[in-house]
């Protein structure tokens, strides 16, 4: 049975992909995209439209979906809480924050909006959402060793998070306009900024992550049985706690620098897999949730750029309209369940 959810989950992504590929403002036709993925003859708008375009977003989608999707999970598993997610330590935060400098300053300084720079500008935004994500991991690592409890942890990260937001008011506030628009955009999320070599990069990058997360499965089965059981079996709490936060921090890290902050899929998408696989063990769950993570980003981005919409609908916008009914039921569900106890 699990097995053929599984299979399900696979053909379903693999729908999704030749869907984004074939669906835009253009309409190209299957057999002209099949002879573009094998290297053939084909006219030069339909090849770059697909090569430039579809092809990188859909990949991308894929594994910022997956790398979100399990980031979400971690935080879940390491907080006992549902309503945690990849933002709950205030690390996308710090992403924002590294762009808002970045970004917000650099008209005033240096006399030259980023947002003229073009490709260079997209690195330096790049690199400053890594530089400011993994600020603020490490802080958050810091601190994790000075506290016991996970409630002290996670609203030091929800202060965090906050202080960001305040420091991001102040540079919009002192920024030229052209410059909060360009952050503005930013912080809307999209998959279509990575391509080419970037791309390549993230794909890999995320390829390598996502497998270091696997690791962590039988911490991640240990932490759920309370810190005292899961003690007496031999584990490390500090360490896997902290181990399993690196990991979560690092992808989140990675995916904001090159997509922007796209949150709500990791807070979404954990209580999908659990309600589709109706278990708890990690070992089904982490593949399940990075599986429905990919799912949904590429029917989000799907939605995003339907025909009939001119450009693209702002994938943060999106995410949220199709992981806010999930929540909700997910809620709505937990407490008939408590009723009907």
């Amino acid at each position: 049975m699990k097995v053929s959810k599984f299979i399900i989950l696979v053909a379903t992504i693999v729908v999704l992909l030749v869907l984004n590929l074939l669906l835009g403002t253009v309409r190209i036709p299957v057999g002209e995209i099949l002879t573009i993925l094998v290297g053939g003859d084909a006219a030069e708008i339909p090849t770059n439209i697909v090569l430039q375009s579809r092809l990188p977003q859909a990949l991308t989608a894929v594994v910022a979906g997956a790398g979100l999707a399990v980031s979400g999970l971690q935080m879940q598993t390491v907080f006992r809480n549902p309503l945690a997610g990849p933002s709950v330590l205030g690390i996308s935060n710090g992403s924002a924050l590294g762009v808002a400098f970045v970004v917000l300053l650099s008209g005033r300084l240096g006399g030259v909006a980023l947002s003229r720079l073009g490709y260079l500008g997209e690195a330096a935004m790049s690199v400053a959402a890594i530089v400011g994500a993994l600020a603020v991991l490490l802080l958050i690592l810091w601190v994790s060793q000075k506290v016991k409890g996970n409630v002290t942890l996670l609203i030091i990260g929800v202060m965090i998070g906050y202080l960001a937001n305040a420091i991001i008011g102040v540079l919009k506030f002192l920024s030229p306009e052209e410059d909060v628009k360009a952050f503005v955009v930013w912080g809307l999320g999209s998959f279509s900024r990575v391509s080419g070599d970037e791309m390549l990069l993230f794909v890999c990058l995320m390829c390598i992550l996502l497998p270091l997360a696997f690791l962590l499965v039988k911490p991640m089965n240990l932490l759920l049985l309370g810190d005292r059981y899961a003690a007496n079996l031999g584990l490390n709490i500090r360490r896997a706690r902290m181990l399993v936060i690196i990991s979560s921090g690092v992808l989140v890290a990675i995916v904001t620098a090159y997509c922007g902050p796209i949150m709500f899929i990791g807070l979404a998408v954990p209580h999908l897999a659990r309600a589709l696989f109706r278990t708890s063990d990690h070992r089904l769950l982490l593949p399940a949730t990075a599986l429905c993570g990919a799912a949904l980003a590429l029917l989000c981005n799907l939605i995003a750029r339907m025909p009939g919409f001119e450009g693209a609908l702002p994938v943060n916008s999106v995410t949220a309209l199709v992981g806010a009914p999930v929540i909700a039921s997910v809620i709505f569900k937990r407490r008939k369940d408590e009723v009907g106890e």
